[in-house]
């Protein structure tokens, strides 16, 4: 019998919708093939109603506040081993502790994967490949097997009326291992920018950090489902922190909308939020590259466009 096997991502007693999203794709896996699947998730988040495998194994930290990527890959490594297959989100710390999991367990692993199909009996995931133009079919060979799914490729499944009974999971920490007592959290209740339905990235178009403002307006007449981006040479010039940064050599997004605002639409940029279902841009240059790609545009002075923009979405009209 197949067996899928979740390392879920989780603050403190909550699940993130990441890990909702390829608890879908390890339960369509499952039935695919004629398995089951099963999660390992932090206790406190198992406790919540919002476990839905129907296998869970739940560790306890011990007293530590947060399992970071060296941890989490020493614990995973030891439960991992029963399982055909191992998914994870592909955010940053699923990309990095999938990553140290394939070199500890020599398992093959298939990195930022977009969906699967099965063939002959077999799973084969799907990457996008050269910013979405190219499609590459991958086929894991190995006893083990690991894959990472990219943020918002699957719909989160959804959660149980039950609660799920977690079994408790004996897992041995390394004398070695760095304990993480202490995680700030940020200072914004957005949506991370992987998993908001509605994307507002500003470019050097703002001209400098003080008129950040003028996004956060229009994000807040969007709603609480609306997350806050920026294109790298924002990030480079450290006038937004990199976790905003989207793109080829940032974070990946695929949001219902992603409003560009003074962008010029470089092609790296466009990697990162190729799979938007609806770009809207934002641009005083009319011959800028980010209007070849959107579904809409207004060429605009960004400054004017986008309070007029916001005022009209509060008035509803």
């Amino acid at each position: 019998m197949f067996k899928v096997l979740v390392i879920a991502e989780s603050s403190g007693d909550r699940l993130s919708v990441s890990t909702l999203e390829v608890c879908r794709a390890a339960s369509e896996l499952s039935v695919r093939l004629g398995g089951h699947w099963g999660m390992l998730v932090d206790h406190r988040a198992a406790e919540d109603a919002g476990v839905v495998a129907p296998e869970v194994s739940s560790f306890d930290l011990q007293g530590i506040a947060y399992a970071g990527p060296e941890m989490l890959t020493d614990i995973a490594a030891q439960v991992a081993k029963a399982a055909d297959l191992v998914i994870m989100p592909a955010t940053s710390t699923g990309k990095d502790v999938m990553g140290r999991l394939a070199q500890t367990l020599d398992a093959p692993l298939a990195q930022d994967c977009t969906g699967f199909e099965v063939i002959a009996g077999r799973p084969v995931f799907k990457r996008a490949l050269y910013g979405g133009k190219v499609t590459a079919n991958v086929k894991l060979s190995g006893e083990l097997t690991l894959v990472s799914f990219r943020p918002r490729s699957y719909a989160p499944i959804p959660l149980s009326d039950e609660v799920t009974k977690a079994r408790p999971c004996k897992v041995r920490f390394s004398e070695l291992m760095a304990a993480v007592t202490l995680q700030e959290k940020a200072s914004s209740e957005r949506p991370d920018v992987t998993e908001a339905s509605i994307v507002v990235s500003g470019g050097r178009g703002l001209q400098g950090p003080e008129n950040w403002h003028v996004l956060e307006d229009l994000l807040d007449a969007l709603g609480p489902d609306a997350a806050l981006a920026c294109s790298r040479p924002v990030s480079d010039e450290n006038w937004r922190p990199h976790s905003e940064h989207v793109g080829q050599t940032g974070r990946a997004v695929a949001p219902d909308l992603y409003i560009a605002v003074g962008i010029s639409g470089a092609t790296q940029h466009v990697a990162g939020i190729a799979r938007s279902k609806c770009i809207l841009a934002i641009n005083k240059d009319p011959a800028a590259p980010i209007f070849k790609v959107a579904d809409y545009g207004i060429i605009g002075d960004l400054f004017e466009v986008v309070p007029a923009l916001a005022a009209a979405i509060r008035s509803g009209t």
